[in-house]
């Protein structure tokens, strides 16, 4: 016996009608006829008088709808309890501090309205150790700033990531186009950690070309370093992502787009991983969101 076939009878037996069986499952009713004369093929007697009208269960009728019907409904409600828990179970993602911190803000407002049930489970590290999560399944999602190939994940370009010279303002450096690295090598720097992706690029790039730099201040946040420069202790350089239009009242802000490689940031999954009903809204969300940024831009 299928349970697909005692779903059939059970409903025909409570309606007394198997047409109206058939509305109710959204099934033909030559389906609903069909899975019923298999449980009489099998149970090898009648199920139903069909002589009379509504149809009337027979005796072996009525002792199967006895030990049917609480079965079907049982798995019913778990089926429907076990949809319920996974469209309203959380979403976990790990990004990067400065994506977090900024371009996450408009997306996790947006999904929450529009999900209002819904439970986020933010992470922040550095992209490796946010890679290394999503592997580890300890999340169910990355939000990274570059992604390079790899056979073990998906990856979702969501939007550029540019890099910015930061400076406060009227600083000498704001005076003329930028034309190599080796003018902002000459000032004093203050950078996030090394381990993080921009500082990397920059002192790879400084390393290249031979130059010699001083990073004067390490900070853990773009936040912080955006206030250091301000008060003229030296000049930076970090993703346009961390950028508010509040902070062009205190800081000069140049492009290095052609000096700096520009990346895409987005989302990298586990490959074959199935991912949860709120997990794909969110990243459906995602789209939408920095794809209305990237046409009003």
């Amino acid at each position: 016996m299928e349970i697909r076939e005692l779903r059939s009878f059970c409903t025909a037996a409570r309606l007394k009608s198997i047409t109206k069986a058939a509305e109710l499952l959204q099934l033909g009713q030559p389906t609903v006829t069909t899975h019923i004369k298999k449980l009489e093929e099998e149970l090898g007697t009648p199920l139903f008088d069909r002589v009379t009208r509504p149809i009337q269960l027979t005796p072996a009728g009525v002792a199967l709808a006895g030990v049917a019907t609480p079965l079907v409904e049982g798995i019913d409600g778990l089926a429907a309890t076990a949809t319920a828990d996974e469209e309203d179970g959380p979403v976990s993602l790990a990004s990067t501090h400065d994506i977090i911190s900024h371009a996450l803000l408009r997306v996790v407002s947006i999904f929450l309205k529009l999900y209002p049930r819904a439970h986020l489970r933010v992470r922040s590290a550095l992209t490796g150790e946010v890679m290394d999560m999503v592997a580890q399944r300890q999340v169910d999602m990355g939000l990274v700033p570059a992604m390079g190939s790899s056979e073990d994940f998906d990856f979702t370009p969501l939007f550029a990531s540019e890099r910015v010279l930061i400076t406060p303002k009227g600083h000498p450096l704001l005076e003329k186009p930028l034309v190599s690295l080796d003018e902002i090598a000459q000032w004093p720097l203050i950078l996030r950690k090394r381990e993080t992706d921009t500082s990397r690029v920059l002192e790879a790039e400084f390393q290249r070309k031979g130059l010699s730099y001083d990073v004067r201040v390490e900070l853990d946040s773009m936040d912080m370093v955006k206030r250091y420069v301000a008060l003229g202790m030296g000049v930076s350089v970090g993703p346009r992502l961390a950028i508010e239009p509040k902070d062009l009242d205190d800081l000069g802000i140049v492009s290095l787009s052609s000096l700096l490689p520009v990346e895409q940031a987005g989302v990298v999954t586990l490959r074959g991983r199935t991912l949860s009903t709120p997990t794909r809204s969110f990243i459906s969300v995602l789209k939408d969101t920095f794809s209305e940024v990237a046409s009003t831009a």
